[in-house]
C-alpha cells in the first residue's frame, strides 16, 4: 500500500478517535511543543504515543530508558529535530502521566513484546520506515525492534544503548530495585538508585553541592510514575537476552553516545565494537552520565548534524524562507538511504568530546 495512503488512513483514524474503541486522544496541558497524546491499542496492551511537530515531515520514534516518560533536550537540539522530524514518543506501558495501575492480572511483557508493540505503533499512525531515538532501557527495546523489523528503520541515534544480557551485578543491582519496587513503592532508595542509573555524581550533588535542576525535576518526574508499572518494565529489561551476534546485520546507520561515567559505559563499547564499522560511530562525552540527552544535550548537538546530514536533513535557518523539511519520507533519494552512503563525519572512530566544567 503507498505510504501516502497509509498516513491519510492514519489522519483519519485519528479524527475518529473520540469514538473508537481502540484508541483514545488526549490534548495534554503543558506539554512543550503542544505534543498530543494517543494511547493505542496492541496485541500486548495499550501503549501511549505523544505526537510533536508535522505529521508530513520523517518520524522519529524516541523510548526512553527506565521509570522516564520523555526525553529532555537543549533548544537547539530540539529545534533541530522538530524542523526535520514529527516526533513520535513512546512511554513505556503505564509510564504516561496520568497512568494508572496495570492490572497484576496482565502478564509482564518481555522485550520482545515491547518491541513488537512499536511496530503496531507505526502502523497504526501509516508509517513507513522511520528514524528512532532511544536511552539505555528504550535504546534495547528500539535495537532490538531494529532486528526484527529491519525495513521498517532508517538509522539509530542510541544513547548509553544496552545489548549484552545483564551481568551479575547488573542483575542483583536490578533484582534489589525490582524487590524495593514490590513491596515499597517509588520509595528514597529506589529513586537514589535510578538517579544513579542516570546521571553522573557531580550534578547528583553531595553535602557540600546541592543537586542540579536538571536532576531535582527527575525526581519530581519518579514520584508521578506508578512503582507497579516501572516494576513490569524492570522486570522485562532484567531478563532480556543477549542480542550482539544480530548487531552486525543492522543495514542502517548507528549513531552512540555515552558518557565516560555511565554504568553502562563499556556496554555501549561492547556494541560500537560489534556494529559494522563502515555504517557505525561512537561519541563519548566526558564528565557525564548515562542521560546525555539531559546532562550534557548540547555535546549531541554537532555529532547529529552531521548524522542528520547524510540523510539530506539540515540544521533550520532564519534565513530559510519555510520552516519545513523539504524531505518526506516518500522523496528522500534512495542512494540517501543506502549504507553505502556512510558520510566522512561517520566513520568507524571513537570520537571524544571534552566539556569545560
Amino acid at each position: 500500500m503507498p505510504l501516502q495512503t497509509e498516513r491519510e488512513k492514519g489522519r483519519e483514524r485519528e479524527r475518529d478517535m473520540g469514538d473508537s474503541s481502540d484508541s483514545v486522544s488526549v490534548d495534554m496541558e503543558g506539554i512543550a511543543f503542544g505534543g498530543k497524546e494517543h494511547l493505542i491499542k496492541t496485541c500486548h496492551g495499550p501503549v501511549s504515543v505523544a505526537v510533536f511537530g508535522d505529521q508530513d515531515k520523517p518520524a522519529l520514534v524516541t523510548y526512553p530508558d527506565l521509570s522516564l516518560n520523555r526525553l529532555f533536550f537543549c533548544p537547539e537540539a530540539c529545534s533541530l529535530l522538530l524542523h526535520n522530524f514529527c516526533i513520535y514518543h513512546i512511554s513505556p506501558p503505564g509510564h504516561e502521566l496520568g497512568a494508572a495501575d496495570i492490572s497484576p492480572d496482565n502478564p509482564v511483557l518481555s522485550a520482545d513484546d515491547l518491541a513488537d508493540q512499536i511496530v503496531e505503533v507505526l502502523n497504526y499512525f501509516g508509517l513507513g520506515a522511520v528514524m528512532c531515538l532511544g536511552v539505555t532501557a528504550g535504546a534495547y527495546i528500539l535495537t532490538l525492534f531494529a532486528m526484527k523489523y529491519r525495513p521498517r528503520v532508517l538509522g539509530l541515534i542510541l544513547v548509553s544503548p544496552i545489548c549484552k544480557a545483564p551481568s551479575w551485578t547488573e542483575w542483583l543491582y536490578n533484582k534489589v530495585m525490582s524487590n524495593l519496587l514490590y513491596f515499597y513503592g517509588m520509595c528514597g532508595v529506589v529513586k537514589e538508585l535510578l538517579l544513579k542509573r542516570y546521571f553522573s555524581k557531580d550534578v547528583r550533588g553531595n553535602a557540600q553541592v546541592l543537586e542540579s535542576d536538571i536532576v531535582q525535576a527527575c525526581r519530581r518526574s519518579l514520584e508521578e510514575r506508578q512503582s507497579s508499572n516501572v516494576w513490569r518494565f524492570l522486570e522485562a529489561i532484567n531478563g532480556r537476552p543477549d542480542i550482539t551476534e544480530g548487531l552486525r546485520k543492522l543495514q542502517c546507520r548507528s549513531l552512540i553516545f555515552v558518557g565516560d561515567n555511565s554504568p553502562f559505559h563499556s556496554e555501549a563499547l561492547h556494541m560500537i565494537s560489534n556494529l559494522d564499522s563502515r555504517y557505525s560511530a561512537l561519541v563519548e562525552v566526558q564528565a557525564c552520565g548515562s542521560m546525555v540527552t539531559e546532562e550534557q544535550p548540547h555535546a549531541m548537538l554537532i555529532p547529529l548534524e552531521y548524522f542528520l546530514m547524510g540523510y539530506g536533513l539540515y540544521r533550520p535557518s532564519q534565513l530559510s524562507v519555510s520552516p519545513r523539511s523539504p524531505l518526506s519520507p516518500s522523496c528522500i533519494a534512495p542512494e540517501l538511504l543506502s549504507p553505502e552512503s556512510m558520510g566522512l563525519k561517520l566513520k568507524p572512530i571513537k570520537t571524544r568530546i571534552s566539556l569545560e566544567v
